[in-house]
């Protein structure tokens, strides 16, 4: 005579960590995406004593060293520049544009980026990176 169990055997998963877990990966990429800016073309910039930072809205012009001409990661010829710039200015008002340049570029590159500004009456500001 057999004898035979009457309860059978449930396969279980034990998710109460899992909750945690999702927790913490949140988090963690919650705040990796607020230090990563996806705005910036990787350049050295020129150094100085004291930076300061902006929270206001911004426009990111970025020159490389082969002279290519980027707003907010869009590539744009010279002669786009202002055009495409006024556009975007346009938009969202009340605006700062940070000219982001190679340190070992000509001034008369970066002159010639400041002077579509103060053509324009637009508040340019130069980024920087700390000594």
């Amino acid at each position: 005579m057999s004898i035979k169990r009457k309860r059978r055997f449930h396969a279980e998963v034990a998710t109460s960590s899992l909750s945690d877990i999702m927790f913490f990966l949140l988090l963690f990429f919650l705040i990796i995406s607020t230090l990563a800016n996806p705005n910036v073309i990787k350049m050295t910039l020129p150094k100085a004593k004291s930076n300061e930072k902006t929270n206001k809205q911004y426009i990111s012009l970025s020159v490389t060293e082969d002279k290519k001409f980027y707003i907010d990661k869009q590539a744009v010829s010279f002669e786009e520049l202002e055009t495409t710039l006024m556009s975007k200015m346009n938009t969202e008002k009340d605006q700062t544009v940070i000219v982001r340049i190679p340190f070992n570029l000509q001034v008369q590159d970066l002159v010639d980026v400041l002077q579509i500004g103060v053509k324009n009456n637009l508040k340019f500001v130069i980024a920087t990176s700390p000594k």
